[in-house]
């Protein structure tokens, strides 16, 4: 990770000596110097950063060293980012002077220069903006020489890190195949449709016991899509339940999947109950609860009393890494006990990914050595995948033997067995790429995580960087780096569109584990469990995620957690944020409030400036955004999908020259666009769908000259304004055909992909 920042300082830091504009604002004397200095710094310590990621699972000296330096490098990233923010507010304010109608915002690459005739606007003090800044550059960098020469003393090896990226393909079709469960997958499907019931329980429990990664949720998955079982249960449930167990929130997701809206239901546990019992009543269904650790017979006795409505046949899945749990939810003779798999099917599931791409020739020379590396999966399906993705693009036999051969199968510190496999797939990855796995532990465990939405979220924290691929585009580089995560098999569970794309996927909750485990006291999950909490936050925080937050306003506060990123809500009831603690939020990149019950966003977001992502759809409350929110001159991605209240837009709009996707789905209330939303010449999607009361779209549509998606579906206003023709970027166009003109689609039609 520290790798990864450093990459992204250096890029940022190439740019303050800039010969692209004619007339710049010298630095201070003297900070030329330094800056160069700084370089230099970073560089010699990128040059050992592989061997340091490496040693500091061991070595607790070198992990505090490497936590100093990301401390030195998130405070660098800070200053840059805000220099390159005022630059950009100087910008837009010269070109609205010179132009007064429309605003230059094709985004380029922001220099660190700038022409002095901008710092004459008034808008800040030349002096003392330029000597802020390098007094911060001053001072970072002579604590970043302290780093550089406690480096010494380590004797670390100097290596380059690989930065290409490879080309996408084709997953190999081993993604979603299994081995070896044959047999228990017949025992699991024969005993969900069982109509035996001796005792006359209802519903009847089935524990799957095992290690972790022994492949329980797998074989779940696959009784509960077999055919016979759909056909066979009126209700399919699945909830991924881990530690701690409680009951309130598995009734929430149990209801929130059979389609009750929870938030209009009262908050005393009784009442969730009693309106669960009401849905299940007289229903067959099968209930999957994934990942269980509570041994805590009243909090199992309390829930499973008020599932007893359901029809007779109904059925539990309970999976568990402890046999105790099993005894507890007393089903001793329906147990499952899940064992390792054979040598050969583990091969095989080895063989079949990592020799994906491989000729014969390379398959016999390199097999020896394969099966010595299989043993080390020690029957655990999970960790084959994982070293057969981490294999398949190795055709060296020296590279395979280094895999066998590697320390980390010798290292007794890590928390489980199979880290082990997915450290050595974690070091193979690019820095970048480890910064975008690293940042999927904000998600909750059992997660569905779209595609799409997370590589805006890679894109809003800086980790999509196209050094060396200036060819690319970010959301191209996203998908690079996705692909590469989804062959490792740090993803799994796929849904495919209809062309076949990758549309969502699921983390395993080893892999998930795996992942707390590298970012301690950086991420942070927060599941409330009802009643007054008190909670506190680590200084170094860097991303926070909040589970279950009760009614009322926000239940945090920030002001210790300086380095903050990213804030993401799941399943929370908070209705109000006060000015007080947006305040706090400043170096907040990502900010996810969705599925809330927020009523107002306080003027205060304004000052977010280095805010790169906004969420607040499901927000049905919500009437109108702040005007504010124009100030965002950073911000890439504005979501309010589901806003029902929603009435319009912030009419400024065109001011936010970095938006590149707006989501303003199902905004039933949503009566037009802003106008100025055509100066958005970054703008790649735009998506109004089912937005029943909007009278139409923008005239000068045909302004958007970025515009790649265009989706209007249940729009029913007046026809289509015929600028768009000119949208010669469009890729994707998805519009209700009565509406649309047939003579502007003819003339954009050909370039049109889906």
């Amino acid at each position: 990770m520290a790798e990864a920042l450093i990459s992204v300082v250096l890029e940022q830091l190439a740019s303050i000596t800039c010969q692209q504009v004619q007339q710049q604002v010298k630095l201070v004397v003297d900070v030329k110097k330094e800056v160069a200095n700084l370089k230099d710094n970073f560089r010699a310590i990128k040059a050992v950063l592989k061997d340091a990621e490496e040693r500091q699972v061991k070595e607790d000296s070198v992990k505090l060293w490497l936590d100093n330096l990301k401390d030195v490098s998130k405070e660098m990233e800070d200053v840059l980012d805000d220099w390159n923010t005022e630059i950009l507010k100087l910008q837009i304010e010269k070109q609205k002077k010179e132009d007064g109608n429309a605003l230059d915002t094709t985004k380029k690459k922001v220099c660190l220069c700038i022409p002095i005739a901008l710092f004459k606007s008034g808008q800040i003090s030349r002096v003392l903006f330029r000597r802020n800044i390098a007094q911060k550059i001053k001072d970072l960098n002579k604590r970043l020489a302290e780093i550089a020469d406690i480096r010494q003393n380590f004797n670390f090896q100097y290596t380059k890190s690989g930065t290409e990226l490879i080309e996408r393909q084709k997953t190999t079709s081993f993604v979603d195949q299994t081995f070896g469960r044959v047999d228990e997958k017949e025992l699991l499907v024969g005993k969900l449709l069982s109509k035996s019931n001796p005792e006359g329980q209802s519903p009847i429990v089935i524990p799957i016991v095992g290690m972790g990664g022994i492949g329980k949720t797998t074989l779940s998955q696959l009784a509960y899509n077999d055919k016979r079982v759909q056909e066979n249960f009126k209700e399919r449930i699945w909830v991924c339940v881990s530690d701690p167990f409680n009951e309130l929130n598995i009734t929430k997701t149990i209801l929130g999947l059979l389609g009750r809206n929870v938030n209009s239901i009262s908050s005393p546990l009784d009442a969730f109950f009693e309106c669960l019992q009401k849905y299940i009543e007289g229903k067959k269904f099968l209930l999957v609860l994934d990942d269980v650790w509570n041994q805590d017979h009243m909090k199992w006795a309390n829930l499973k009393l008020h599932l007893q409505k359901g029809a007779v046949g109904s059925k539990i899945i309970v999976t568990t890494r402890k046999e105790e749990v099993a005894r507890m939810m007393g089903a001793p003779d329906n147990t499952i006990n899940l064992k390792v798999l054979s040598d050969e099917n583990c091969w095989s599931l080895f063989a079949g990914i990592a020799f994906a791409n491989s000729n014969q020739d390379e398959c016999r020379n390199l097999e020896p050595i394969g099966r010595e590396i299989v043993k080390k999966c020690k029957g655990l399906p999970l960790v084959a995948k994982i070293l057969g993705g981490l294999m398949c693009c190795k055709k060296e036999k020296k590279e395979w033997q280094d895999v066998l051969s590697s320390e980390i199968w010798e290292l007794h510190t890590m928390e489980q067995h199979v880290f082990q496999p997915l450290l050595l797939s974690y070091y193979d990855l690019t820095p970048m790429i480890k910064q975008c796995l690293l940042y999927c532990v904000t998600f909750p465990k059992d997660h569905v995580i779209n595609r799409k939405v997370l590589i805006e979220l890679w894109m809003s924290q800086g980790f999509l960087v196209s050094i060396g691929n200036k060819e690319k585009t970010i959301i191209d580089i996203g998908e690079l780096y996705f692909d590469d995560l989804v062959r490792r098999f740090f993803f799994q569970n796929f849904k495919k569109d209809e062309f076949g794309d990758i549309e969502k996927c699921q983390m395993h909750d080893i892999v998930h584990d795996f992942l707390q485990y590298l970012t301690k006291n950086e991420c942070l999950i927060v599941e409330f469990k009802g009643g007054e909490e008190r909670i506190e936050l680590p200084n170094k925080l860097g991303h926070l995620t909040i589970m279950f937050a009760p009614k009322g306003r926000f239940p945090l506060s920030f002001d210790h957690c300086q380095r903050l990123r990213s804030i993401t809500t799941f399943n929370c009831e908070i209705t109000s944020l006060s000015r007080e603690l947006i305040l706090q939020l400043k170096c907040v990149r990502t900010l996810n409030l969705s599925d809330s019950d927020i009523e107002e966003v306080p003027d205060e977001v304004g000052v977010l400036v280095h805010l790169r992502y906004l969420d607040l759809s499901e927000n049905r409350r919500l009437k109108k955004l702040p005007d504010s929110l124009c100030n965002l001159v950073n911000l890439q991605t504005l979501r309010v999908d589901g806003c029902g209240r929603l009435e319009k837009l912030p009419e400024a709009m065109g001011k936010l020259t970095s938006l590149q996707h707006l989501h303003a789905r199902l905004c039933r209330r949503l009566k037009k666009l802003p106008d100025s939303l055509c100066n958005l010449v970054n703008l790649h999607t735009l998506r109004v769908d089912w937005c029943s009361k909007l009278e139409k779209l923008p005239e000068a549509m045909g302004k958007l000259t970025s515009l790649q998606h265009l989706h209007a579906q249940g729009v029913w206003g007046p026809k289509l304004p015929k600028s768009i023709a000119r949208l010669k970027s469009l890729r994707t166009l998805d519009l209700e055909l009565g509406r649309a003109s047939g003579e502007a689609l003819d003339q954009i039609g050909g370039q049109i992909e889906r």
